[in-house]
């Protein structure tokens, strides 16, 4: 049995070095996306901040995810212009992760991370737009691919980081000293922070501490993470090259005209922005399932995103944190595994989406990850279980975002705005969700990092089926009444 049919092979080989290079995008995406949770307590010392003021760099990055993806479409109107936002956004990702070891202050770093995340947003943006338009209907395989990229660089990260995480977060080498109980953070861990050997939240800093001696070995992995990441950029470059688009070549055909010349038929009502997509004109007439479907489908992804946000940087202070109390560097290996099982989802969901429909696929992802949150919940104790639960999630959860993108864009005959509503949504969720768990963490314990992830998806569940529900009507209203979608707009988001 092939995995891949000779149609899909052969629309692959006729666009390979622009999809190669979309998917390379996307690693770097995928860098910038797990880089914080392993080392959020080694950041903290270097910046001298509370775990409460660290957690607004998580919200930093993916508030400006959100406006880069929604300054992507601002890129659409030609190859080139596109392809220079796309080279553009790559290379600030090396020279910001250069800069990270740089910052002093919390400060300094939200606004490092948030010029991160608002080109990790154009690259979403402009990434998935191009695979649509290059694929259409047969673009859910190539959707889980970009996604599988996602898993790689975001498993790559961690890894990098790993030997560089200091055993005690720093704070004893750099000469903290114990904190009062009266010391907020300590209730991040409960009332039994006192039994906790080397916590990063029962030091306080010491007045005689230095700049030089809060310089962590993290440093580091950063550095080695912009060089990783240097090829990306490149191969944009000799991209633009191919398709004549640097300066020294003729002016660029606009991008729908290109894509037609290679084969391609583009839609010209399936690109443009976000703000297109809010055009009164172009949303008369509309059936009223063609607006819930939208809703539904941005609430889902709103949901497991912000979940994928949240478990990869927070399953790390949870390990560490009664009642597991994990060692630093094995907690930290939770960051890795979850991104290992992701990559590794994506990947065999590459292949399962050739013989299975995305509704099944859906059910069957939403479906298993409420069960192993419920089963995390019941042996929330167990260090062993949170590592087979973090693999399990992560598997679970790998392909909900390109499968569902897919069957929205199939649902509405891909002249909708479904892929930017769906982006839109999805990093709002990183944002807000992020921002959350973080704060419950911090206010309420760790043991509420798996009981609101659970509640959530258990949420997301429920409104899948829901959706399920609405499609069935939405079919039933196309049928009878073929009302062109004129006008409308998409972008793309992992």
């Amino acid at each position: 049995m092939k995995l891949l049919d000779d149609h899909i092979v052969l629309l692959l080989r006729r666009n390979l070095q622009p999809t190669l290079t979309y998917w390379a995008a996307f690693f770097s995406f995928g860098l910038c996306m797990s880089f914080l949770g392993p080392t959020i307590l080694d950041l903290r010392c270097q910046t001298r901040s509370s775990l409460d003021q660290i957690t607004w760099v998580f919200f930093s990055q993916q508030l400006f995810l959100l406006v880069g993806s929604c300054l992507g479409g601002l890129f659409k109107k030609t190859l080139c212009s596109s392809l220079s936002a796309l080279f553009s956004s790559t290379l600030i990702i090396s020279l910001m992760f250069a800069a990270i070891p740089l910052c002093g202050n919390v400060v300094l770093l939200s606004v490092a991370v948030a010029v991160v995340g608002c080109a990790m947003g154009v690259i979403d943006t402009i990434a998935n737009l191009q695979l649509v338009n290059l694929y259409h209907r047969d673009s859910a395989v190539f959707l889980q691919a970009l996604h599988f990229f996602i898993g790689v660089g975001a498993l790559i990260s961690p890894l990098v980081v790993d030997p560089f995480l200091d055993e005690n977060n720093c704070t004893l080498s750099a000469g903290w000293s114990s904190s009062s109980p009266s010391d907020p953070d300590s209730e991040l861990f409960g009332s039994n922070s006192s039994d906790i050997t080397a916590s990063p939240d029962n030091y306080q800093y010491s007045d005689y501490i230095t700049d030089e001696l809060l310089i962590t070995r993290v440093s580091y992995a950063f550095w080695i993470m912009a060089l990783i990441n240097l090829p990306v950029p490149a191969a944009v470059l000799a991209l633009m090259y191919n398709q004549r688009l640097l300066p020294c070549f003729s002016h660029s055909p606009r991008l729908l005209d290109s894509s037609a010349q290679r084969g391609h038929p583009v839609d010209n009502h399936g690109v443009g922005s976000l703000f297109a997509c809010c055009n009164p004109n172009n949303l008369r007439g509309r059936p009223a399932t063609f607006f819930i479907l939208h809703a539904l489908g941005g609430a889902i992804l709103f949901i497991t995103d912000g979940i994928i946000g949240s478990y990869a940087g927070f399953v790390y202070i949870y390990a560490v944190s009664p009642p597991v109390l994990m060692a630093n560097k094995v907690a930290g290996g939770l960051s890795s595994a979850f991104w290992a099982s992701v990559t590794m989802g994506r990947l065999i969901f590459i292949c399962v989406s050739i013989r299975y429909t995305a509704p099944k696929l859906l059910t069957f992802s939403l479906m298993g990850v409420v069960v192993v949150q419920l089963l995390l919940l019941i042996f929330y104790e167990s260090p062993a279980f949170l590592f087979i639960g973090t693999c399990l999630v992560g598997l679970c959860i790998s392909s909900v975002f390109p499968s569902l993108l897919a069957f929205t864009e199939d649902i509405l005959n891909y002249k909708g705005c479904a892929t930017t509503v769906l982006v839109a949504s999805a990093s709002t969720g990183e944002m807000v969700l992020q921002l959350l768990v973080g704060y419950l963490i911090h206010n309420h314990g760790s043991y509420t990092f798996l009981l609101s992830c659970t509640i959530s998806l258990f949420i997301g569940l429920c409104l899948f089926l829901l959706f399920l529900y609405v499609q069935h009507f939405h079919n039933n209203v196309g049928s009878s009444k073929n009302i062109p979608l004129e006008g409308m707009a998409t972008t793309g988001k992992p």
